[in-house]
């Protein structure tokens, strides 16, 4: 087994922190003991290079059940669920405190896993920090209300932990998601098994270290490194696990939705997109425009509430995709640890040729490739897995390319005629996961947030979260809510609680 303390580190002009292999604690860790994974090693690649980052055990259907086993002991033994919630918010603050003692390390970990830029990367982690604060905050100065009185009776309203909490969480952002997840479950007084996306398991592993580190009671906490095809059922099935939280495609999602269905377990359920990004004839040109480039190829595309579809006023179209090219073009393609670098490499080569696969039946249906379309032409980069942003319009919303997610730096632009079509074609898709609106006229942005189905909505700005504010997606992007007050809520169960009045026995039946 590989432990932490075989790790170095080296500087680089890059003013990163590299690490050399191991990165990351290769085990399980289970019973107080880190445990080498039984189910098939698997090699983490830099998407940049190409280059092994590190092998690691990934863990066997039976060591998972014994993980969950184990996590359903410390939920009922360890004497978590019985903490005041400030005692249970001091741990998380000093699991946030770790991490930003280890932000650079944590960044740079998970920059060589997904080809994120450096300045991404260090901004999730501390946003993942933060979310553990929040909700540290959040559980001791949530009220449970004494409910109006009905009769001679006192009611009161609690919330209660629901026991083990599966946790899935997507390749493309980990760390933040991770939190997002184990944060809140933790706070409400639950256990959590993490399973991390097979491709992205370092940062996972490396935030399991700082679990450890921080004290928290054995077995509340484990992360689940390996195939879902493997150990998929066995998180998912185990009559242990009171809930589901799930992070990734809406077809894995649905899948989940019916395995949770079929134990009658609650489920949350972040899943894809196709948001529509509105540039009304009025709009700040300089700002939509950055806004517009943001959104979609930030994160390399691989973003679910990424601006993929974007709708722009006939009146200002042609001036305004054409300057977008004319910037598209010139943003910086490199590895993540390049601080010039705006578009990184795909997180695979199997996703890098999903995305290419939907660029060229994009071209299949009719539609005008204006920028990129395919790898770079730099031998530089030839090893990684990179794309060129891409730009295409010609396609009517009814297209499959406008209608499907395909999760890279690929934006489609359409022309609109007025309010009542932009509506029209801005839901005319199964998704409803979020949308930008550019445009100073308040009133008119009111309405078209109002009339346009998606949980999140931006105007004058994109892809801006607060951890106190909830996220959910309509339609197919999802179910229930993350973040805020009400993702607190959906990690317990409520229960009412009647107090009688009477000194007398209540008036019943025949004596």
């Amino acid at each position: 087994m590989t432990t932490t303390t075989e790790r170095t580190s080296q500087g680089t002009a890059q003013g990163a922190q590299p690490l050399t292999a191991p990165l990351v604690t290769d085990a399980l860790r289970l019973g107080g003991d880190w445990v080498t994974g039984d189910g098939g090693s698997f090699t983490v690649t830099d998407p940049a290079t190409g280059q092994a980052v590190q092998t690691i055990h990934q863990i066997s259907a039976d060591q998972a059940t014994q993980a969950i086993d184990a996590a359903s002991e410390a939920f009922l033994y360890s004497g978590w669920k019985e903490l005041l919630p400030h005692e249970r918010g001091g741990y998380l603050r000093t699991i946030a405190d770790l991490m930003v003692d280890n932000l650079d390390r944590l960044a740079t970990i998970q920059t060589l896993n997904t080809g994120k830029t450096l300045s991404e990367t260090r901004k999730l982690v501390a946003s993942a920090a933060g979310t553990f604060r929040y909700y540290a905050s959040a559980v001791e100065s949530r009220e449970e209300p004494v409910t109006p009185r009905r009769g001679p009776w006192q009611t009161v309203s609690v919330l209660e932990p629901l026991g083990v909490v599966a946790a899935i969480t997507p390749w493309n952002s980990p760390v933040a998601s991770d939190a997002q997840k184990i944060a809140p479950a933790l706070a409400a007084g639950n256990a959590v098994v993490l399973k991390p996306a097979e491709w992205t398991p370092l940062v996972a592993m490396a935030l399991m270290e700082l679990v450890v580190e921080s004290g928290l009671p054995e077995g509340l906490v484990t992360v689940l490194p390996g195939k879902s095809s493997v150990i998929g059922d066995a998180i998912t099935g185990h009559p242990a696990v009171a809930k589901i939280s799930f992070t990734g495609g809406t077809s894995a999602g649905k899948l989940i939705a019916h395995q949770a269905a079929e134990r009658l377990i609650p489920t949350t359920l972040e899943l894809g997109g196709k948001s529509p990004t509105i540039v009304c004839e009025d709009a700040d040109i300089e700002q939509a425009l950055q806004g517009v480039l943001f959104g979609i190829f930030s994160s390399s595309g691989q973003s679910c509430i990424a601006g993929s579809r974007l709708f722009v006023h006939q009146s200002i179209y042609r001036d305004f995709v054409d300057e977008l090219v004319r910037r598209t073009r010139a943003l910086h393609i490199g590895p993540g640890v390049d601080p010039d670098t705006d578009v990184g490499p795909l997180v695979h080569r199997r996703h890098r040729e999903s995305v290419a696969w939907y660029v060229d039946r994009a071209r299949s249906e009719g539609g005008a490739i204006l920028c990129g379309g395919k790898a770079p032409d730099d031998p530089a980069l030839a090893a990684g897995t990179y794309y060129e942003p891409t730009v295409i319009e010609g396609l009517g919303n009814s297209s499959a390319t406008c209608q499907e997610e395909i999760f890279g730096p690929v934006l489609v632009c359409l022309p609109y005629e007025n309010d009542d079509d932009l509506i029209a074609q801005a839901n005319d898709t199964v998704y409803g996961l979020a949308v930008g609106i550019w445009t100073p006229d308040f009133l008119r942005a009111h309405r078209l947030a109002g009339a346009i189905d998606a949980g999140t909505v931006w105007i004058n700005t994109y892809k801006q979260f607060s951890i106190s504010t909830p996220f959910s997606g309509f339609k197919d992007s999802g179910l229930g809510v993350d973040k805020g007050m009400d993702g607190l809520a959906e990690y317990s169960k409520r229960k009412s609680l009647y107090w009688g009045l009477e000194s007398t026995p209540m008036t019943w039946g025949k004596h």
